[in-house]
């Protein structure tokens, strides 16, 4: 097929079609004239070089501008690029275009295979979350091999550049209309070949170590914090970086205080006389202090009383929280013959006055009877 024909007319695109419907019509013709399809059809192998030229052309923008104006004439005589492409060539068209997707160019090294990241959950008191704390785990942990210090040669000796791949830890190959890109079978994608590898480690450059380690908890964690320890994780492969230790904190429940944030929610019950007539009550904080709080008189239950700086430590930052006391009100169950008398010859002065919600309903559910 003469290189003269129109590109437009080889993708089978009119001259306005836009760049998606040119793409798409190229891989149409491409799968259809590819030669794994037509083994042995010069024809096929012909269209397929000539559909490739045009696509080459007409996908760069300036390519397809200067085409568009001149035609053939702008790429003759070192006129730059529509070149027919032979099946190489292809092959680094799709290079260009998922090269970095497929994992860098074909000069490139391979990149350390950094170790694997690990997890450890620690329990914690509410006091503890508070204050904070020093505190030592132990893991077991891939850890560096001290024999060859992680290098997986035999000391000595050091491991050297794979032939398969000359060192890229990747290698290519063709399937169908595709460029398969993968790791190395010789040397597993490290670039590298040991021959004579160490003997504790066989190889890896690393061993399974058991492992004392210092972790700091600040004030204020809370359910879900997590604290990460750069470098403690697993170690990589044939002195590879290592991962990282990340701590997830969970804090256990606390006998008198519920944690919003940095708000303490305390439920307090008290007498209905104390309700009535005012007091005070005492709160211990997880500070070590105790908080007296004022009752008002005639506080209802559900009232909540907020003390301004006696809750959480607010996580790397200044401050505390509230302490919300939450008031519930409790009917006595138990009553004197004396304490029984008393409150009868109250209830004989009641005026409705003492209780205006309960008044309230009443003349509502009164209202709506007679209606």
């Amino acid at each position: 097929m003469s290189t003269q024909v129109d590109y437009y007319e080889l993708l089978e695109c009119e001259r306005t079609a836009d760049a998606g419907t040119i793409k798409t019509s190229y891989r149409k013709l491409a799968m259809k004239y590819h030669p794994d399809k037509n083994a042995g059809c010069k024809d096929s192998e012909s269209k397929f070089k000539a559909v490739s030229e045009a696509y080459d052309v007409l996908k760069d923008p300036q390519k397809r501008a200067a085409y568009d104006r001149f035609g053939h004439a702008a790429f003759q005589n070192g006129g730059g690029g529509g070149g027919a492409q032979d099946f190489g060539g292809f092959s680094d068209i799709f290079e260009s275009v998922f090269g970095e997707f497929m994992g860098g160019g074909r000069g490139g090294r391979p990149q350390p295979r950094r170790g694997a990241d690990l997890r450890y959950d620690m329990e914690v008191s509410l006091e503890e979350a508070f204050h904070g704390k020093q505190t030592e785990i132990t893991i077991d942990v891939s850890a560096e091999c001290d024999t060859c210090h992680g290098s997986g040669a035999k000391p000595g000796t050091q491991a050297s550049t794979c032939r398969q791949c000359n060192g890229h830890g990747k290698v290519r190959a063709q399937q169908g209309f595709f460029v398969v890109e993968r790791a190395c079978p010789v040397c597993n994608g490290a670039g590298q070949v040991i021959t004579d590898p160490c003997l504790d480690c066989r190889g890896e450059g690393r061993v399974e170590k058991t492992r004392t380690l210092s972790v700091t908890v600040p004030p204020g964690v809370d359910e879900g914090t997590r604290i990460r320890l750069s470098g403690e994780g697993e170690a990589g492969p044939r002195g590879s970086p290592a991962g990282d230790l990340y701590i997830f904190l969970h804090v256990r429940r606390h006998g008198l205080f519920e944690r919003e944030g940095t708000t303490l929610f305390a439920r307090a019950p008290i007498s209905f006389t104390t309700a009535a007539l005012g007091g005070s009550l005492s709160i211990p904080g997880l500070d070590g202090t105790t908080h007296e709080v004022r009752i008002p008189a005639g506080i209802q239950s559900g009232k909540q009383l907020r003390q301004r700086g006696a809750g959480m430590p607010v996580l790397q930052g200044r401050g505390q929280g509230d302490l919300v006391i939450q008031i519930e009100v409790e009917t006595p169950t138990k009553l004197s013959t004396r304490q029984r008398e008393l409150l009868e010859l109250f209830r004989e002065t009641e005026t409705g006055d003492e209780c205006p919600a309960s008044q309230g309903f009443f003349a509502k559910l009164k209202a709506a009877v007679v209606g």
